[in-house]
């Protein structure tokens, strides 16, 4: 029996590798590709959504914006052209859900921290409290990097403007209420064409390794998407 192996080690080997490598390429043709959605205000929970934006079902973007960060300088769309970025909204005085959601973002700040590519954007829901002042000091509390993650504040009405009409994030507050807002957990992953690519529930962090991952997944796709 040794004998035999001695003589056709050779072709046993060759048909080894020649299987395994067929074996392979038949597993990588079956498992299917990596892909992200693209999110219309049609596929989202209308609870979410602007009542006049709801039935887009194609071809939504975030639209331009103008709002005040941490450090009073003006941030617009051109700061995040081309760039990937999460989006979130909450305000300072939160003692629920903010301070999980803000030291989750901080793990993302982390996972980013060397893609120049990525950035974060968060904005409060009470502008009327939450002056630059409170943003800075917010920041320095959890050890936000400035020329990645912007905490911005406004006016109320753009805010919420952005909220329901772009990022399809933020439930309405008390109708009676004009521009009242109740923000949700989501973290909303924005890609470089300005589109919804994904909604994360900001307090879990299986949830957040999810959406580190498909930041992976978009930078290294950036030129296929």
């Amino acid at each position: 029996m040794s004998s035999f192996f001695k003589k056709y080690r050779t072709y046993i080997a060759v048909v080894s590798i020649f299987s395994i490598v067929t074996l392979y390429l038949f597993y990588s043709a079956l498992k299917p590709n990596k892909t992200l959605p693209i999110y219309n205000p049609a596929d989202v929970n209308p609870e979410l959504v602007d009542s006049t934006v709801q039935y887009v079902s194609k071809y939504h973007t975030i639209a331009d914006f103008s709002f005040i960060n941490q450090n009073g300088k003006t941030i617009t769309q051109k700061d995040y052209e081309g760039k990937i970025y999460v989006a979130d909204f909450f305000f300072t005085t939160c003692g629920s859900i903010c301070p999980k959601m803000t030291t989750n973002l901080i793990d993302v700040q982390k996972a980013i921290k060397d893609k120049p590519n990525v950035m974060l954007l968060s904005h409060t829901v009470f502008p009327e409290t939450d002056s630059v002042p409170a943003l800075k000091a917010y920041a320095k509390k959890y050890g936000v990097i400035d020329a990645k993650w912007n905490l911005v504040t406004g006016d109320k009405k753009e805010i919420y403007t952005m909220a329901r009409k772009s990022y399809l994030a933020v439930k309405m507050g008390k109708p009676e209420e004009l521009y009242d807002m109740v923000h949700t957990e989501n973290f909303v992953l924005v890609d470089q064409k300005r589109r919804v690519r994904g909604f994360y529930d900001g307090t879990k962090k299986e949830e957040i390794q999810r959406l580190i991952e498909d930041i992976n997944w978009l930078s290294e796709n950036e030129k296929k998407e």
